[in-house]
């Protein structure tokens, strides 16, 4: 079971260049929910009642998820709640990437990610929302859509970002000094 993709768009929507914790898809995957119902015959089980599903940093809550697996073992995850939430540790940072969606959805064959209704991946301060975010994750490309005209009103059917600009160093504000080594401060004391 591949849960950590989740994460994985949050980091490259939020974060060019930036990945999940690359460590947890070698960690077990811990589901718990109320109730658990597998069809072997369909290849399917459902995981229903207040879903929490981990995998080493990653966590996603739903009420409901369904995984599908086809004859060549490819697996397809639907996670449904209100809201569906994910959240995961970025590599080599001490950051978070978070996101929420009515509905998410990822087919370990295509290796594409879709979050469905009223999506919203955050990183830091950085946000992006829609009502699809559809991420490729062999291409590692993401798309964003708002929901059709006459759906919503104007600004709900449009897709939107928020950017936080990173702090930079003032160039009229000189460098501090590098610090003195005790061995050279013992050198100058005046004895």
């Amino acid at each position: 079971m591949r849960i950590f993709p989740f994460a994985c768009l949050l980091a490259c929507l939020a974060i060019p260049g930036a990945f999940a914790e690359k460590a947890d898809r070698d960690k077990p995957i811990v589901i718990n929910a109320d109730l658990a119902t597998a069809d072997d015959a369909n290849r399917t089980s459902t995981w229903e009642g207040k879903v929490i599903v981990t995998q080493g940093t990653m966590r996603l809550t739903a009420a409901r998820v369904v995984i599908r697996e086809d004859e060549k073992r490819f697996k397809h995850y639907t996670a449904t709640g209100s809201p569906v939430t994910f959240r995961q540790k970025r590599d080599n940072v001490d950051e978070w990437v978070e996101g929420f969606a009515q509905r998410a959805e990822f087919d370990e064959k295509s290796d594409m990610l879709n979050l469905y209704d009223n999506a919203r991946v955050k990183s830091n301060q950085n946000e992006i929302t829609g009502q699809v975010i559809s991420y490729d994750m062999t291409k590692q490309v993401v798309a964003v859509t708002g929901a059709p005209s006459g759906k919503k009103g104007p600004e709900e059917s449009r897709v939107k970002a928020i950017i936080v600009p990173a702090k930079k160093e003032d160039p009229a504000k000189p460098a501090p000094p590098p610090p003195v080594s005790p061995s050279l401060k013992a050198d100058t004391e005046v004895k």
